[in-house]
């Protein structure tokens, strides 16, 4: 038994409550090393003749992702207080391991184990059950559609007439968006996330000048409540995206600063190493990156707390949003985080908050930050694998596993999965316009564990590369929408709905390719029924052999074949099945 491979901590993805008597238990090991996992358990309290009385419940081997195999099972604490530890056998050897280390024969002092002291129900992580049914659209403004031209910048260009750049305006507005709610319900989208649409110099947004202010090139107060009515009378909900860690550079309290130095009220609204204050490649303050236009905030200041606290509440109380997508998060404190989060659920309970974070996100998914980060491991194996063809299917499946056995399954649910979005070449232009890897990229898209988001345009073939390439104007005209893609998003939309196994419900397996690169996936299941999506990553048809047992009904495919227990899939294949125990 390879010992130094195994690991457990009573906390975050290794131990977490699924309700206050239940907690969910992991456990690593080498993989292939270890041939069986129990978990012996007991309330640290229960003693007879001077020794402690557990319990021993088996583990179930849940995945692997190509080092490790991960053991996991629920345990239910009926008083709400648990110590535990494992039993580990190998094919030559059983080892029990507890906190203390590992032992031929089971401790009998309770003290030797795993301790999770009390299952508080305040300290079970919550976000919103909604989410969990969503399919988002990412909408950035400036280029989705013109409704309004009274209210178009200066020097706005014919919608769509030339390609997008840094600095170029085409006119998009609240009243376009209103204009064109029935396309997102036709597609399925319920659920809205924009780019920025406060006041700010740039057509991104990003370089915010009044956090409390809507840009006057998208409208004004009256038709942005009016989309958000229309919104909502649709069931659409709305997530606004905010910069809290910077400001941009016309940010009035920056130029204050920029005018008084250090006898301005707002010098300690930013992070100023001396004054004057100097800008260029390396400005003499901090700011994202170094970008001179964007100074940081500082949020530790009583002031911009103040300021800022205000903002999230502001657009929740005056406009009834159901969202905060919150932009460079993981540069801003945890303590703001955390004030943040309390004010913004004062205000509205099932607000979903969802942090910008590219990096292992669990110090924000504790339950008192962040709902959900967006899942940009997931963007990139997904591309990695369908559009690029740079890693295969078992590299897929391996890298995905780390990802998902990273965090509780209770938070995994809520992620915020994406193939696309205004930093990023369209899906269709990372495919190389191969329609068929497109619709692969979007069925894993609308069929993965969390909540998936459909980047504007990309559901009608829309192309174009890296910013600002890929943030051309919508194109409204039908004829030159690609109507396989679309429908494909669209039957994937309503599968999603109908069936909630797909929406997040029950648990979940990864199927390992029976080769390298053959066709893989995942199952979705309760005790009762379960759905497995399967999919061929590359152009040569293969073969999958399920499971015998079962009795399979067809919910969706292409390119395949079915024979008993056989599935064929051709180039790109795929297929989503059902089968109720």
């Amino acid at each position: 038994m390879e010992k130094a491979a195994i690991f457990h901590r009573p906390v975050d993805n290794f131990a977490y409550m699924v309700d206050d008597r239940t907690l969910q238990i992991r456990i690593k090991s080498k993989q292939n090393d270890l041939t069986r996992v129990s978990l012996i358990m007991g309330d640290p309290y229960i003693w007879e003749s001077g020794e402690w009385q557990f319990s021993e419940v088996p583990m179930t081997l849940a995945g692997s992702d190509g080092l490790f195999d991960y053991w996991e099972v629920e345990a239910f604490a009926i008083t709400r207080r648990l110590r535990y530890g494992f039993r580990l056998s190998s094919l030559n050897e059983d080892l029990i391991y507890t906190e203390k280390g590992f032992y031929k024969k089971a401790p009998t002092n309770s003290d030797y184990y795993f301790c999770f002291p009390y299952l508080h129900k305040e300290e079970q992580f919550k976000a919103p059950e909604w989410v969990k049914e969503t399919i988002w659209y990412q909408i950035f403004p400036e280029r989705f559609a013109n409704g309004d031209p009274s209210i178009n910048p200066q020097n706005t260009k014919l919608w769509g007439s030339e390609l997008p750049a840094i600095n170029n305006f085409f006119g998009g507005d609240f009243a376009g968006i209103t204009e064109h709610l029935d396309h997102l319900t036709d597609i399925g989208v319920n659920g809205i996330y924009f780019n920025p649409i406060f006041k700010a110099y740039s057509n991104h947004k990003y370089d915010t000048i009044d956090f409390m202010e809507l840009d006057p090139q998208f409208g004004d107060v009256k038709s942005f409540k009016k989309l958000i009515s229309e919104c909502h009378n649709r069931g659409i909900k709305v997530m606004l995206d905010a910069v809290f860690n910077h400001s941009g550079y016309y940010f009035p309290p920056f130029q204050d600063v920029l005018e008084k130095g250090e006898n301005s009220l707002y010098k300690d609204w930013f992070h100023i190493h001396n004054f004057p204050i100097q800008g260029g490649p390396r400005p003499n303050y901090e700011a994202f990156a170094f970008v001179e236009s964007m100074p940081k905030l500082n949020t530790s200041n009583p002031e911009v707390k103040k300021y800022l606290m205000d903002v999230g509440t502001y657009w929740i109380k005056e406009f009834n949003i159901d969202g905060w997508r919150l932009d460079v998060a993981n540069e801003v404190d945890h303590s703001f985080w955390r004030e943040f989060r309390k004010a913004m659920k004062d205000a509205k309970p099932d607000l979903y908050i969802l942090g910008e974070i590219w990096h292992d996100s669990i110090p924000w998914l504790r339950g008192d930050q962040f709902d959900a980060v967006m899942n940009y491991p997931f963007t990139t194996n997904v591309l990695n694998l369908v559009a690029k063809g740079n890693i295969s299917s078992k590299q897929f499946v391996e890298n995905m596993s780390t990802v998902y056995f990273s965090y509780p399954k209770n938070v995994f649910d809520f992620t915020f999965n994406l193939v696309g979005s205004h930093d990023t070449s369209r899906i269709l232009t990372e495919c190389d316009g191969n329609v068929k890897r497109t619709k692969q990229v979007f069925t894993i898209l609308l069929t993965f564990i969390g909540t998936p988001c459909i980047y504007y345009g990309d559901e009608i073939g829309l192309t174009g590369k890296v910013d600002p390439g890929c943030r051309k104007c919508m194109d409204w005209d039908v004829e030159n929408h690609n109507s396989d893609i679309k429908n494909h998003v669209r039957t994937l939309t309503t599968l999603r709905k109908t069936e909630k196994l797909l929406a997040n419900e029950g648990a979940v397996r990864f199927l390992l390719p029976q080769e390298d690169n053959g066709i893989f996936g995942y199952r979705k299941y309760t005790e009762k029924k379960s759905v497995v999506v399967l999919l061929n990553p590359n152009s040569a048809e293969q073969t999958f052999t399920l499971e015998t047992d079962s009795n399979y009904e067809v919910l969706y495919s292409c390119e395949a074949e079915f024979d008993a227990s056989q599935i064929k899939l051709g180039e790109y294949g795929f297929c989503i099945l059902s089968d109720t125990h």
